[in-house]
């Protein structure tokens, strides 16, 4: 005892008069790395498509339904992953995690029956990357740092589509000229080796190893809070209740079912149709990615300065619009309408998140955080329904054009659901407690 009140005195001037870089950087630094590694899971299926079709004869729709049980599992199990590394600590949550993620990836190798993909890749991957979903980067930025809190959030969710733009050329190049067993390996390789960073340079909270937060004080490190997934669920049964939650449910669903299962599972499949190489198509794809980045961050700016639900609005119509044009883009070859597509499209392929987490806040309060949890779930739900039908839609129309016609009117609706939500006439309220 004598340890732990003798820390608290020494630690809080401690940082401000040493030189060294404080641990919560690191601790950022292994999250980033982490965070990048995951996008590598979440670049692989879209690229997987056309090669298990031509080598076992599985249908899009099969290969579909396999890539809808992961981003399913991916969106249901988010809500809980703050509730596990609350429970059992960040560490052994994502370490666990990590190593889930690079069997169930590297099991695919030997693989020969659908089921086997639908339980490797649907199931294992599926659970492993929904365990470091945004829970993660959130946690950690909650508990290391008080200042620059929204800098390291904003790095930390760009840190995704960073990790596209590095995986995706390196795995479409593998895929196209090694096959697609290599590519299941390097993922499996990715994930195994970010284990021993977050094992050995990973703490769950700054009392650990004796400091305070970055820009904040000493404190000790709380208890785990018991039936914190209990939590979860009464806030979701509240929440459930009232119109805005289902409206922004509906509009994050067909989010997920315009980004993560129509466009990143479906695009390279849908461009090689038209002739355009797999490498080119991924390509394409990563560069959503870069422009991702400077979307979301003027999106977060954007949120601060005009109403979200009008934002939200005009985001979904743009993206619907953008659907619509898309089949008479694709080519055989790269040409500057479909940059112009790429940039445009991901420019606006995150720029929903702000807005939503803004009107959740602005709707249930100190429960905002689980309820956007929710709002993510549906996110996933949405995508995976998309990734199933779109190649469903493939096999029996032999394009995919009705999907993004499809999806662009989807975006319509969502952009007048927005519009729907309304301002709360009172404060918002706890839902737990209520």
């Amino acid at each position: 005892m004598a340890q732990t009140t003798e820390t608290p005195a020494r630690t809080p001037a401690g940082p401000a008069r040493t030189p060294r870089v404080h641990r919560a950087w690191f601790v950022a630094a292994v999250t980033f790395v982490t965070i990048i590694g995951a996008a590598a899971f979440a670049s692989l299926p879209g690229l997987l498509i056309e090669p298990l079709n031509t080598e076992f004869d599985w249908s899009r729709g099969t290969i579909g339904f396999a890539v809808s049980v992961n981003l399913a599992l991916y969106g249901l199990t988010a809500p809980f992953a703050a509730a596990l590394m609350d429970r059992f600590g960040i560490r052994r949550v994502v370490a666990v995690a990590l190593t889930v993620i690079s069997v169930g990836s590297v099991l695919t190798v030997w693989m020969t029956a659908a089921w086997q993909l639908v339980l490797y890749w649907g199931v294992l991957v599926g659970l492993g990357s929904g365990s470091m979903a945004l829970a993660f980067a959130a946690t950690v930025t909650n508990r290391w740092f008080v200042a620059r809190r929204g800098l390291v959030t904003g790095i930390l969710t760009a840190a995704g589509a960073s990790g596209q733009l590095v995986f995706l050329p390196l795995l479409s190049w593998l895929v196209e000229h090694h096959g697609w067993r290599p590519a299941a390996v390097t993922v499996s390789l990715a994930a195994l080796a970010v284990v021993p960073f977050v094992w050995l340079l990973l703490r769950d909270h700054p009392a650990d190893v004796g400091l305070a937060p970055y820009g904040g004080e000493y404190a000790e490190k709380p208890a785990p809070v018991p039936g914190a997934a209990r939590r979860a669920v009464t806030v979701l049964f509240k929440a459930a209740r009232t119109g805005p939650f289902w409206l922004l449910a509906g509009t994050f669903a067909i989010c997920g079912a315009s980004t993560n299962g129509l466009v990143k599972t479906h695009f390279v499949p849908a461009a090689h149709d038209h002739g355009m190489p797999v490498t080119a198509a991924a390509g394409l794809l990563a560069v959503i990615g870069v422009f991702d980045v400077v979307g979301t961050i003027a999106s977060g700016w954007f949120t601060d300065r005009f109403e979200a639900r009008r934002l939200l609005a005009v985001y979904y119509a743009l993206r619907g619009i953008s659907l619509l044009f898309l089949p008479m883009l694709l080519a055989p070859s790269v040409h500057p309408p479909m940059l112009f597509f790429i940039v445009f499209y991901g420019l606006d392929w995150v720029a929903t998140v702000p807005p939503t987490i803004a009107l959740c806040r602005e709707h249930y309060g100190e429960d905002s955080a689980i309820v956007f949890g929710w709002v993510l779930a549906s996110h996933q739900v949405g995508a995976a329904v998309v990734a199933f039908a779109g190649g469903v839609a493939r096999d029996v129309f032999g394009t995919y054009d009705v999907v993004w016609y499809a999806s662009g009117a989807l975006c319509a609706a969502a952009a007048l659901m927005a519009l729907v939500i309304r301002r709360p006439r009172t404060g918002a309220v706890s839902l737990a407690g209520a």
